[in-house]
């Protein structure tokens, strides 16, 4: 199965302090170096969190929490929308890996979230702005909309996944202006 792996509240409080020390950071500090990679290459992986995200350039999760190698497993798509592929992602790193929290982590000024708003998509991009427009209905406000779109892919996750007892699943904004990572739940 999978090696034990931290709780989640411990897990909440690694990425709260990464994000306080990327707040002043002007360089990242997450080990990436060769022992490292050759440790995690021979014993596995082991990250003590999940971070579901959008493919925003602006949006680098090992840096906004100061995280190395093998320490948060990444699922990036645009507008951080789940489908099956993200939900099995999910799955694997809370089953196999044995990670205990689960974090969806929009962010401000998203791009997805605000062509979902504007409407009128096409082509393979409509499957992400429709499945946005569900979670976000009618709202214009588009900081409320990031919200209400995490939200809703914390609850898909609750809904469709049988996950431990002892996993966690919440929501976070990450600002892009300030660097700040607010956790929703």
């Amino acid at each position: 199965m999978h090696k034990e792996n931290i709780c989640a509240s411990e897990a909440l409080k690694k990425l709260q302090d990464g994000n306080q020390r990327y707040l002043s950071a002007e360089t990242s500090t997450g080990n990436i170096s060769s022992v490292l990679r050759k440790k995690t290459t021979d014993e596995g992986q082991a990250p003590y969190a999940i971070v579901i995200t959008c493919s925003d350039s602006r949006v680098i999760p090992e840096s906004i929490f100061m995280a190395g190698i093998g320490e948060i497993f990444v699922i990036r798509v645009a507008g951080n929308v789940m489908d099956n592929h993200q939900l099995g992602s999910v799955e694997y790193a809370a089953d196999h890996l044995g990670t205990k929290l689960v974090v969806v982590l929009g962010h401000s000024h998203c791009g997805a979230v605000g062509a979902a708003m504007a409407g009128g998509a096409e082509g393979y991009i409509k499957y992400l702005t429709d499945e946005i427009l569900r979670a976000i209905g009618d709202e214009k406000d588009e900081l409320k909309a990031c919200c209400l779109n995490v939200q809703q892919s914390v609850s898909i996750i609750k809904e469709k996944l049988h996950l431990a007892e002892d996993v966690k699943v919440c929501g976070a904004m990450y600002y892009i202006d300030s660097g700040k990572v607010e956790f929703l739940d």
